[in-house]
């Protein structure tokens, strides 16, 4: 087997990266953290120079002590 050598396409990356596309995908993935967390976590969107995604962050005291005491958000990933 023979190596496969490839260059990717920089300006190509950045627009996919901040496509509509990808955005609404992150955006669900998002969210399903979110309904997973429960209440007191918001989602954000966060745009960037080479990408756009979103976040989800504690929003109240309550969840704040949750997440850390908990791990909460990063449970909710799994």
């Amino acid at each position: 087997m023979g190596k496969t050598v490839f260059k990717l396409n920089s300006a190509g990356v950045r627009e996919l990266l901040k496509s509509t596309e990808v955005a609404e995908e992150c955006r669900m993935h998002a969210q399903a953290v979110q309904s997973t967390a429960g209440e007191g976590y918001i989602v954000e969107p966060r745009n960037y120079a080479e990408r756009s995604g979103y976040a989800v962050s504690a929003d109240t005291m309550k969840a704040r002590l949750d997440n850390f005491y908990n791990n909460t958000l990063l449970k909710a990933l799994r």
